[in-house]
């Protein structure tokens, strides 16, 4: 009985967490390069600190990990110079106010007030030897490689320049964690190295890799879960009534 309680009881708080999950993938699901997140769980035994430990009775629900779903979104034209997206296995990296690099999927950019090229949330995209400057009265074209090349709007437009690279890596999927801002950094928060295999689309953007349908198949799965669980709780706080009464004596 006690491991009916504390399984289903810790089982239906993490369940309730993997419903978060879910709900946070379905509104995701119109994010450029967002990509989906799973909740894992599994039932570990309680370890007694106390000298006679007694019968191993009881065990948690615990969220054993979190597994993101890496497989790519789906490409889509935006005719946009400053859209791009990554073709295959591959990240974009990010240059973070503390000088740390964070990777993405997600390239729609912007240039701000001093020409530098961004995420449209104001971080900067990291070149060869920093953030990328755009000189002002050109027009942009982003190489397959991430070189940006500068054409003049006036005077001799013939001749385009190179004003950077963007810097694209491909670090394993295994060394990668997602943060609180929805990027994601290597474990050991060292900068993954330029992979010069990987390439990008210009005027494309890749979208989500969540499948609604799916997401919301997985909602109904665990609310129905949850219920079971505290119907599980109900039924062994009757059973404990029930052994309670047959041992009082009368």
């Amino acid at each position: 009985m006690d491991r009916m309680i504390y399984t289903a009881m810790t089982g239906a708080s993490q369940t309730m967490a993997r419903q978060a999950a879910v709900a946070h993938n379905l509104a995701n699901a119109n994010s450029t390069g967002y990509k989906a997140e799973e909740h894992r769980l599994r039932a570990v035994q309680v370890q007694s600190q106390a000298a006679q430990k007694g019968l191993p009775t009881r065990a948690f629900a615990i969220d054993a990990s979190t597994h993101t779903d890496f497989s790519a979104g789906g490409m889509v034209g935006t005719g946009r110079p400053l859209d791009v997206a990554v073709q295959g296995p591959g990240w974009i990296a990010l240059q973070l106010p503390d000088g740390s690099e964070a990777y993405t999927r997600n390239g729609s950019f912007e240039l701000n007030v001093n020409g530098v090229l961004q995420t449209r949330k104001g971080i900067p995209v990291q070149g060869d030897g920093g953030a990328i400057s755009v000189p002002p009265d050109v027009k942009l074209s982003i190489g397959v490689d991430g070189t940006l090349s500068a054409l003049p709007e006036s005077g001799a437009q013939n001749t385009p320049s190179v004003i950077g690279r963007i810097k694209l890596a491909n670090p394993p999927t295994a060394e990668l964690v997602r943060g609180d801002d929805g990027l994601f950094r290597t474990r050991s928060g060292d900068a993954a190295p330029i992979d010069e295999t990987v390439s990008i689309v210009a005027a494309t953007l890749e979208a989500s890799n969540v499948n609604p349908a799916e997401q919301m198949v997985n909602m109904i799965s665990l609310a129905r879960q949850f219920e079971m669980q505290l119907r599980m709780v109900s039924t062994a706080d009757a059973n404990d009534k029930a052994a309670t009464q047959i041992l009082t004596t009368r």
